[in-house]
C-alpha cells in the first residue's frame, strides 16, 4: 500500500505579500512541546507544512493554530521515508524547501540570510551549520555539532536511500540519511540551534530505533547504492561514515568512541551535560553493534 496524503487534513495558510517565498517543511509525532517555537520563527515564511504521523497529542491544533498546512504521512515499511515522500508528493507553491526539525529554532540572522540566499541564481543548495542544545547547555565541543544541507531547489535535492527494507522498528523518518543535489552548493554563516526540551527517556526511545536502522545499514551496506560514499577527505557526512565504518571493527571500540568525544575532542569543556552527552553517543554506538551481533546471530541459526 502506498504513502498517501490524508487532504482532509490540510488547513489553508494567507500567504503574506512581502514573506519569503520559501516552502518550509517540518516533520512531526508528538511534538507539541517543541512546535510552537519553531513555528513562531518561520512566520516570515510564505508556506509552510507540518507532516506528521497521527500524534496523539496536540502537534495538529497546535501547527493549525499557526496556520500551517497539516498533512498525515502513513508509513506502511519500506521506501520512501517521511521528508522524501513529503518531497514527491505535497504541491509546493514555491521553488525553494527549507526542511526544519520542530526542535530546530531559526535565527533573526539566519532568516535574513536565507532571504538573500534564495536570490542567488547560480546555487541549487545550501548547509547551514547545527549546534545542539543538550539539557539546557549549548554544545560547542566533543564533535557534537554537524552540517546538514537543509535549503534547495524544489526537485533538485533528494534523500539517499541506504536501507530500502525498512519497517516501524526503524522509525519512519530518515535518519542519517543526507539530501543530495544537483548543481553547487554553499554554506550559511549562522548556525541553526537545536533546542532539544523533550526528557532524556524521549531521547533514549528515539535512538533505540534508530540504532535498530544503523545497525541493519551497516550489515547491508555493501548491497546498497549509497550516494554519499565513506571518504575521509570527503565532506563532513563522507568522513563521518568513513570513521564509523573503522570503528566498528575494533574491539571495545564505544570505550574509544568516548575517550575520543570526551578528551581528544574536548567534550569534557561542556560540564556535565557534555558527559552525557557523550556517554550517551558511546553508548548509542554500542547498542549499535550489539544489534548488528544480533542480527548475524539470528540470521546464522536460521540457515
Amino acid at each position: 500500500m502506498q504513502n498517501r496524503p490524508d487532504t482532509r487534513m490540510v488547513a489553508s495558510l494567507g500567504v503574506i505579500s512581502d514573506s519569503i517565498p520559501v516552502t518550509v517543511v517540518i516533520p512531526t509525532r508528538n511534538e507539541a512541546l517543541h512546535l510552537p517555537r519553531c513555528l513562531e520563527k518561520v512566520r516570515r515564511f510564505s508556506e509552510v507544512y507540518v507532516v506528521d504521523s497521527q500524534s496523539t497529542d496536540s502537534t495538529v491544533e497546535v501547527a493549525r493554530g499557526f496556520g500551517a498546512k497539516v498533512v498525515q504521512f502513513h508509513y506502511h515499511g519500506g521506501w520512501p521515508k517521511k521528508r522524501q515522500w513529503a518531497l514527491d508528493s505535497l504541491p509546493f507553491a514555491n521553488e525553494w524547501v527549507l526542511l526544519l526539525d520542530a526542535d530546530e529554532v531559526l535565527t533573526p540572522d539566519l532568516t535574513d540570510e536565507i532571504e538573500e540566499a534564495i536570490r542567488n541564481p547560480h546555487l541549487v543548495g545550501y548547509r547551514v551549520f547545527l549546534r545542539i542544545n543538550f539539557l539546557g547547555k549549548d554544545l560547542r565541543f566533543g564533535g557534537s555539532g554537524f552540517w546538514k544541507l537543509s535549503l534547495f531547489r524544489r526537485g533538485k535535492g533528494h534523500f539517499e536511500c541506504r536501507l530500502k527494507d525498512q519497517d516501524h522498528s526503524m522509525s519512519d523518518i530518515e535518519v542519517h540519511e543526507h539530501v543530495v543535489v544537483d548543481g553547487p552548493v554553499d554554506s550559511f554563516r549562522h548556525f541553526l540551534p537545536h533546542h532539544n526540551v523533550e526528557s532524556l527517556a524521549r531521547y533514549l526511545s528515539k535512538h533505540n530505533d534508530y540504532s535498530n536502522w544503523e545497525a541493519r545499514v551497516l550489515l547491508q551496506s555493501k548491497e546498497q547504492s549509497v550516494e554519499l560514499p565513506p571518504a575521509f577527505f570527503g565532506n563532513q557526512a563522507q568522513r563521518r561514515r568513513w570513521l564509523k565504518k573503522r570503528f566498528f571493527g575494533l574491539p571495545g571500540s564505544p570505550i574509544f568512541f568516548f575517550l575520543y568525544k570526551y578528551i581528544l575532542r574536548l567534550g569534557f569543556m561542556d560540564g556535565v551535560p557534555g558527559l552525557i552527552y557523550c556517554a550517551l553517543q558511546s553508548t548509542h554506538f554500542f547498542h549499535i553493534k550489539a544489534k548488528m551481533y544480533e542480527l548475524k546471530h539470528t540470521s546464522r541459526s536460521a540457515t
